[in-house]
């Protein structure tokens, strides 16, 4: 089984290698041709897919180059020292790609899609191998809470379906708010917080008052103006946070600029990725309308950035950004340090605010109490995320605990993990919870589910 696991690894990890701007084109170049479409054409939609991932992933780093070195700038403003330090998800995700149960995750969340589809149980084809990481962390995890592999593949498993069913959830608002016709979005560290998103949205919803605040761009931009385009917004918001990192006037311009170039050009880019999409889209739609012509049209599963170029999300993360570093400075009992994962909060905040319809304000509201709940839940995994981090020989765990403030710190990750302990509290919440998601679905069932209908 040893051997088996490290031959697998070694070529998951040659294709890994490959990074996803090259793997998800190759990808989407397969399924094209699978679905009858030309040589010609599938290769030109798969490269021009490929090409606007390289300019979200490009305008991406820029967000994160400067949110991230100004929320640092914050935590060492606050004096906060927490035991526990974020080492943010890109390092988290080469940890969990080093450790035995990823390399058979691959094959198994490819294997449980086609029978999920096949039985009608998905509407979701998810390309997005790369991310396919985010499934390997929960059996990563209770492998290393249990101490047994097959429950490790068990929880992979359970993950994988409960974020297939949410991402078809989601997607028809996706189509219609975030303007991704065709995409789902099953990422777990955003996917999570879907069903959380649409319960606070409803109990706001029951406010006097409060129901009535509406903050989202275009609100915004019709009150204000040229003021209130994403462009200046995200100058404004830049030259905010540059003040509380306590920046100078060169710093201050400096990540304003930056991040209004964000603001601007990251939807633009989306729309390139969407261009190379659609005839691919649009040939599995063909294909599958011949053949079943009683079955819905299917989402192409793809990764959570392409709907971080959306301008309410954008400005709620960085809305977040010094709230996460005052609630880490605040709370009892936490022990983790936001560092790296300050400059990922787009993706946390990105199905809250879809939930929200792209109201701002809604969405911040509704991010504080998830924003407390993964700082504990990240400072209660440290230990085990420790320990998987020392296995592989990562220097930064080497004399130091880490964790991870948004992965780490996912309530439904947590959630598995305790039931595979057999937590008597996450043993009871199955039902309790089941329930309640159950009870959010049909409750706004109307105003999602039946959008594309």
């Amino acid at each position: 089984m040893v051997n088996l696991a490290s031959q697998i690894n070694s070529i998951v990890q040659y294709i890994l290698s490959m990074g996803a701007i090259v793997m998800l084109p190759i990808i989407l170049f397969i399924v094209g041709l699978c679905f009858r479409m030309k040589i010609s054409q599938a290769f030109k939609a798969a490269l021009t897919v490929g090409v606007g991932f390289v300019g979200i992933f490009a305008i991406f780093g820029i967000l994160t180059n400067n949110v991230g070195p100004a929320a640092q700038a914050m935590v060492k403003h606050t004096g906060i020292n927490l035991p526990a330090a974020d080492l943010g998800w890109p390092a988290l995700s080469a940890i969990t790609w080093g450790l035995p149960i990823a390399p058979f995750v691959i094959p198994m969340t490819i294997i449980i899609n086609i029978i999920m589809l096949i039985i009608g149980k998905t509407r979701t084809v998810d390309v997005d191998m790369w991310n396919y990481w985010h499934f390997a962390l929960v059996g990563t995890l209770v492998y290393y809470v249990t101490n047994n592999f097959i429950l490790g593949l068990i929880a992979a498993a359970i993950i994988i379906i409960i974020v297939f069913k949410m991402a078809d959830w989601a997607a028809p608002m996706g189509e219609k708010y975030f303007g991704l016709e065709g995409i789902s979005l099953p990422t777990v560290s955003s996917i999570t917080f879907w069903p959380i998103g649409l319960l606070g949205n409803w109990l706001i919803d029951k406010i006097p008052g409060v129901r009535n605040i509406k903050i989202d761009p275009k609100t915004i931009q019709k009150k204000f103006g040229i003021f209130g385009e994403p462009m200046m917004i995200g100058l404004i918001l830049g030259v905010l946070l540059g003040l509380l990192a306590g920046y100078d006037v060169k710093g201050l311009l400096n990540i304003g600029v930056n991040l209004a170039a964000v603001m601007l050009l990251l939807p633009r880019m989306t729309r390139v990725l969407l261009e190379g999409l659609m005839p691919i889209s649009q040939a599995v739609q063909a294909f599958l309308t011949k053949r079943f012509p009683n079955r819905k049209d299917l989402f192409i599963g793809l990764d959570i950035a392409v709907a971080i170029g959306n301008s309410s999300i954008i400005s709620t993360a960085l809305l977040l950004t010094p709230l996460a570093i005052l609630l880490a400075f605040i709370l009892p009992g936490n022990r983790t340090l936001p560092l790296a994962d300050l400059a990922n909060l787009a993706v946390f905040a990105s199905m809250i605010v879809l939930a929200c319809k792209g109201n701002i304000f809604r969405a911040v509201i509704i991010a504080i109490p998830c924003l407390i709940g993964d700082l504990y839940i990240a400072s209660a995994m440290a230990p085990v995320i420790t320990k998987m981090a020392r296995t592989v020989a990562y220097k930064g765990a080497a004399h130091a605990t880490v964790t991870s403030f948004l992965d780490g710190g996912n309530p439904l990750r947590f959630w598995i993990v305790k039931i595979f302990e057999l937590n008597p509290i996450a043993l009871g919440g199955i039902v309790v919870i089941g329930l309640l998601v159950w009870w959010i679905y049909r409750t706004t069932k109307k105003e999602v589910v039946d959008i594309d209908q």
